[in-house]
């Protein structure tokens, strides 16, 4: 973020604070939604907003609230700023505890201030740096088993398993590691695969990997260093991209690029193409610009940071690149603006209603710059042929109370063994378990 001044930004935090009621829209709106939302013309306001949710978390057993013919239950609490999952073959679950590296010290009151924010939304504790393990031995649909599997890592975020190596996505670099089936800790040194763009200012930190069906390449997110290029391109070189790796070489390439902050990363199971979750632009208005998810093309460029949704060209960013503009890509599926649309399953399991075959299962962790607060929710897009149709379902909501305070946020989402949803909660330090209600 950057503003005008400390007192504007303060100025736009009093303003946030003092509304007492909470609205939200409803998914089935059409404004920031699906495959064809309506953008409104860009605003512009010497005030942003600034509305945060506080974070408080659950408290006597609370809970959030299920779709109809679901049920939802803690699968792991206690946990430490949970962010990602991973369901390994066995059936065991990984959970990344985890947060943004450490920043230079940086003085001022607008840092101050900044840092304020982060701590009022639940997002400044220190990073646990490790990948916990969690195993329910007796299928109840709760882990009795926690172990430190993984430490002293870099923030860590995505994980994937291949044969008998895990590779792990830290802020700064890929690593692997040797993994024995069952295995409740990891003790070897990691493997460095990759490097991956971070530095001192490193804006997004979460990186994100999956590998290719045929298992001899990996993929990574890695999101902008900036809201819209305004540290400098010369600071966003390989970023607001997916990565390609190859595992026997080591090249890396661009895969694809405009993406601002890409998170999840899944296969689609019908046609096989490869779908990310992006979080776009802000300060252009409550509904823009539309976070989404897409199919991703080999080459595709996304617009970021000159265009966004295609080609609505974004004027804040100076000189512009008409070239670039006419080769964006227009995403797939509008998921609503500033929702922060994280986590993305595809549901291949039996044990959830049948409406929910192939659909797509998205995190939303809620917004810090809307009002009315968007997201803050799990949904559910359904698709059909490859492709999503209509407007989303909740399916998880409940996670910002009456007071307008932050229960829990939703990010990482995985299938576990059993078919069941799993949803990474990090501010209630829960792992949310949704299956069929009996």
């Amino acid at each position: 973020m950057q503003y005008p001044s400390l007192l504007v930004f303060i100025g736009s935090l009093t303003l946030a604070l003092t509304a007492c009621s909470e609205s939200k829209p409803p998914v089935t709106s059409s404004v920031g939604y699906g495959q064809n939302p309506k953008l409104p013309a860009p605003e512009s306001s010497l005030i942003p907003t600034v509305n945060i949710a506080p974070a408080v978390g659950w408290a006597n057993g609370a809970k959030p609230l299920p779709a109809p013919g679901l049920a939802v239950n803690a699968f792991a609490s206690g946990l430490d700023h949970p962010r990602w999952l991973y369901v390994l073959p066995n059936g065991d679950v990984l959970v990344a505890e985890t947060n943004a590296p450490p920043k230079p010290e940086a003085g001022g009151l607008m840092a101050q201030a900044q840092q304020w924010v982060m701590k009022r939304a639940g997002a400044a504790v220190p990073s646990a740096n490790r990948i916990s393990l969690l195993r329910d031995a007796n299928g109840d649909g709760i882990a009795e088993i926690k172990t430190n599997f993984l430490s002293n890592l870099n923030s860590p975020f995505g994980m994937q398993l291949l044969g008998n190596t895990l590779y792990v996505a830290n802020t700064d670099a890929i690593v692997s590691f040797p993994y024995q089936t069952g295995a409740t800790q990891i003790s070897a040194a990691p493997t460095k695969l990759a490097d991956l763009p971070a530095g001192p200012i490193n804006y997004h930190w979460t990186k994100n990997i999956i590998a290719s069906p045929d298992g001899s390449k990996l993929y990574a997110t890695v999101g902008s260093n900036s809201n819209v290029g305004e540290q400098g391109l010369q600071h966003e070189v390989n970023r607001a991209a997916i990565l390609e790796f190859d595992l026997k070489t080591g090249a890396r390439r661009v895969f694809a690029s405009g993406l601002r902050n890409p998170n999840g990363l899944a296969w689609e199971p019908q046609t096989g193409a490869l779908w990310t979750t992006v979080n776009e632009r802000d300060e252009l208005g409550n509904d823009l610009v539309p976070d989404y998810m897409t199919s991703v093309k080999d080459g595709g460029f996304y617009g970021w940071p000159y265009s966004y949704f295609g080609q609505q060209v974004d004027t804040r960013m100076q000189p512009q690149n008409p070239e670039l503009v006419a080769q964006a890509l227009v995403p797939d599926y509008a998921l609503g603006a500033h929702t922060a649309s994280l986590g993305l399953a595809f549901y291949q399991g039996q044990a959830l209603p049948a409406h929910y075959q192939g659909g797509a299962f998205i995190g939303q962790h809620g917004s810090w710059n809307r009002q009315p607060r968007s997201g803050y929710k799990l949904i559910f897009v359904p698709f059909s042929k490859g492709q999503p149709t209509g407007l989303p379902e909740d399916i998880l909501t409940g996670f910002v109370n009456d007071q307008g305070q932050a229960l829990g946020r939703p990010v990482g989402v995985a299938v576990d063994s059993t078919g069941a949803i799993l949803v990474a909660d990090d501010v209630g330090n829960v792992i949310w378990r949704v299956s069929a209600a009996p």
